[in-house]
């Protein structure tokens, strides 16, 4: 019974406080089902919890959580659990810029203690919100259940193992050592030390697939330049793109963005038949493979550079005049 159960009561109580209004003694004393005696020794466990807890004397007095020097523990029930955790799923889903590590890090705590009744209740309402984002076509899409697993991962210093493409399109399977997630803009980055090449690496949280725990631990290294920010920053401006192309695809972008996950792009400009994109890479070659994989799935036209166009126009004619 809840009434003597001492914690489960004061668990109940601040769920009644954190609602924000003032409570009368008599009124928490009747949903506890103890005396107002009783209500009072609550309120002064809670206090010496942490939680501060106003008392205003009078006919019209009672009881207020108010705020404190510090954040204490709170307490939520099943509809404000759901609503917190889809709003956060959804704000790291899209990458909005402010958004930090530690957002993400109290994700992957609620997560981890959600029963399982709320946790298919938070994924019924997850999967209509990512519909809508994926709608909006202009946004590279960071799958939430990937985030939380790698929040997760460099916060326990787990190994995991993700796919990953490489310049050519070809997916291929790292295996690393996470240890800093990172925002910019409106993407996320991974700071990690990827095992197989023995070296730091930065992997952009949208191209990676298949993410998954690789079963062991590591011990945290320091991270160049003294932490991630100043690693991201040095390895951006020595992986500037040498290389632009402006093409105009004849399908939308939410037809063609599958085709891109191995070339730096933006959408300039977005139609229901058509879209403009400006695609950077660090040589002509790879803005060749990454044009003709669009013209796989619709008509592509290369607008600049010249140069770019001649080549596509040398391929076509390649494949298409059935010579050995």
């Amino acid at each position: 019974m809840l009434q003597n159960d001492p914690t489960r009561r004061a668990l109940r109580l601040l769920s009644l406080l954190q609602t924000g209004r003032l409570w009368a003694g008599a009124e928490l004393a009747e949903r506890l089902s103890v005396t107002e005696r009783t209500v009072r020794r609550d309120i002064d466990r809670l206090r010496d919890l942490g939680y501060p807890v106003d008392a205003r004397p009078g006919i019209d007095g009672g009881y207020r959580l108010s705020a404190g020097a510090s954040l204490p523990p709170l307490v939520f029930d099943d509809d404000e659990a759901v609503a917190v955790a889809v709003g956060l799923r959804a704000a790291s889903g899209v990458a909005i810029s402010g958004v930090d590590h530690a957002a993400v890090q109290a994700l992957a705590k609620i997560e981890q203690v959600l029963p399982r009744r709320l946790r298919s209740r938070v994924s019924a309402l997850d999967a209509n919100v990512v519909s809508l984002r994926r709608a909006q076509g202009q946004q590279e899409i960071v799958d939430p259940g990937a985030l939380i697993a790698l929040a997760a991962a460099c916060r326990d210093h787990e190994e995991v193992h993700f796919h990953y493409p490489r310049p050519d399109g070809d997916d291929i399977r790292r295996w690393v050592e996470p240890h800093q997630l990172l925002s910019a803009g409106s993407r996320w980055y991974l700071i990690a030390w990827d095992v197989g090449r023995e070296d730091w690496r930065t992997f952009r949280l949208d191209r990676l697939r298949n993410v998954e725990l690789a079963g062991g631990r590591f011990a945290p290294r320091d991270i160049p330049g003294g932490d991630a920010a100043a690693y991201f920053s040095a390895s951006v401006a020595s992986l500037v793109p040498a290389v632009e192309a402006l093409v105009v695809v004849r399908a939308p972008y939410t037809g063609i963005v599958e085709a891109l996950s191995s070339v730096d792009h933006a959408c300039l400009e977005d139609a229901a038949d058509s879209c403009t994109l400006r695609l950077r890479a660090t040589t002509s070659d790879s803005l060749l493979i990454a044009v003709a994989k669009l013209a796989v799935r619709a008509s592509v036209r290369v607008v600049e550079p010249d140069e770019l166009a001649a080549d596509v126009d040398t391929l076509v004619t390649n494949l298409s005049s059935g010579d050995p």
